[in-house]
């Protein structure tokens, strides 16, 4: 599934394309993704004009103004397989397999296109109301950004407390920390020098602020790279993300820790693969 940096990416390059733009037709498969899609979007957005982009979570919301004064934010979530390609003119033939969503923006007099595929479907769009967004279902229980002024190690060790579940398991809930997945949790955790086994509650407050910079660090350079690319995921363009060179333990298992040289490991965690070095993280 794309996580936070991958989801940046996307949500930036969306933005360049289509930020400050009119929507002149949008496009439906008719197909239920993990929530049915509007039938009355294209009503409801063509004509609109792209105002903004920005990211929550893992989610993208694309804030919509129409000429009679409504506004909408369009929520989108990639899924576990969910891509974005850009086309730098108006498609006139048919849509691919597993495209979902097509809509057509015009910038400075030039029309692009927009293109949500997603062969599983698990991704989804739903429009509410500009300015309530933050209060629907999907982002009202979120927790904070990782990479924003509230993640401390003090906000950590409030959140942390009393929490018997492993740590990783616990970076993994979107309503403490929203935005980290399973791969840069297992690059923070290797980072900071913190078994993704122990209990959320046993970690040291100096630990905890090995933590904080451990995460801002992968998540900013993962985003700098572009995303990581493993399996389904592609940037707009149909560009790899490059982050995956630079992994230090996920996806590695048996191979050699680049601090100690000893073998990298993999454990189950409630049904998550976690990389680790058990010399290294304690």
């Amino acid at each position: 599934m794309p996580e936070l940096p991958e989801v940046e990416t996307v949500k930036n390059a969306i933005a360049e394309a289509a930020e400050g733009g009119v929507l002149l037709s949008i496009w439906t498969s008719g197909q239920k993704m993990r929530w049915p899609i509007p039938k009355d979007i294209a009503e409801m957005l063509t004509h609109g004009k792209v105002i903004g982009l920005r990211r929550r979570g893992k989610y993208i919301i694309m804030e919509i103004a129409q000429n009679n004064n409504a506004q909408y934010a369009m929520i989108i979530h990639l899924g576990m397989s969910g891509s974005v390609r850009i086309y730098p003119e108006k498609l006139t033939g048919q849509s691919k397999k597993h495209d979902h969503l097509m809509m057509m923006v015009e910038t400075n007099g030039k029309a692009k296109t927009l293109v949500l595929n997603d062969p599983r479907r698990f991704g989804g769009i739903q429009i509410t109301p500009y300015g309530e967004d933050e209060n629907h279902p999907l982002l009202k229980n979120m927790g904070i950004e990782p990479l924003g002024n509230e993640l401390s190690a003090d906000y950590m060790a409030d959140a942390f407390e009393g929490k018997t579940a492993p740590v990783k398991s616990v970076l993994l809930d979107q309503r403490i920390i929203a935005g980290i997945g399973n791969i840069y949790a297992s690059e923070a955790l290797y980072l900071a020098k913190i078994s993704p086994k122990r209990q959320a509650k046993n970690v040291s407050y100096t630990k905890l602020e090995a933590l904080n910079e451990s995460i801002r660090s992968v998540l900013a350079k993962a985003i700098e790279a572009g995303g990581t690319s493993l399996r389904d995921h592609v940037q707009p363009g149909g560009e790899i993300g490059y982050f995956a060179q630079q992994l230090n333990v996920y996806g590695r298992e048996g191979e050699a820790c680049p601090e100690c040289a000893k073998p990298i490991k993999m454990i189950r965690q409630t049904g998550r693969a976690s990389f680790y070095c058990s010399s290294c993280q304690r």
